[in-house]
């Protein structure tokens, strides 16, 4: 099984996980947002993986420094899953519908970290979670885990579908990325 754990430590955040990405599709522990917990189960429930996170942030000032240090965390633990990354798919693809929101989620597990985002929300905020906060997620995600990802809003107006089309559909394209499909390091370099 591949598996990674992070601790990170800061002024602003306390993190410990652990991530497992042939996993039961279940998240153990709170992230100290509701909406983010809910976000974070749709990612390891239609990526079929396994989180495990204790997390203490400065919720007191805002929601930014947890979410970012939580991408990093998950990022970086992705990375350590998945190793050399000899045999995985490497690339996938998928637009997913939530209603009438429709989002584009684009990997390459590629070594090389981008994020390349458009997505606008209606809304600023989702209850007490800042929009702009996903677009943040994500980018600490990518750096960490060395992946380029393309995340495009197609249509919609709710934020929460938004938001949860996001998350659903790169749950989905990091799951189709990561499946073992050979042998081989998937680069004409032979190296990720």
């Amino acid at each position: 099984m591949r598996k990674g754990m992070v601790a990170r430590k800061t002024s602003e955040t306390d993190i410990k996980l652990s991530l497992c990405l042939e996993g039961d599709g279940t998240l153990q522990g709170d992230s100290g947002s509701g909406f983010l917990n809910h976000m974070l189960q749709q990612l390891v429930k239609h990526g079929g993986f396994s989180l495990k996170i204790e997390v203490q942030g400065d919720y007191e000032v805002d929601n930014h420094h947890t979410v970012e240090d939580l991408g990093l965390c998950v990022g970086k633990a992705f990375l350590e899953a998945l190793g050399d990354k000899k045999g995985i798919a490497r690339y996938a693809s998928l637009a997913l519908p939530l209603d009438e929101a429709l989002v584009l989620c684009v990997v390459d597990v590629s070594g090389r970290p981008g994020l390349f985002y458009d997505v606008d929300f209606t809304t600023e905020k989702i209850g007490e979670f800042d929009t702009e906060l996903v677009q943040v997620f994500w980018q600490a995600f990518a750096i960490e885990a060395r992946v380029t990802l393309h995340i495009r809003k197609l249509a919609g107006e709710n934020s929460h579908h938004l938001a949860e089309a996001v998350f659903k559909g790169m749950a989905r394209v990091l799951k189709s990325a990561v499946r073992i499909e050979s042998k081989d390091i998937p680069s004409s370099k032979g190296v990720l």
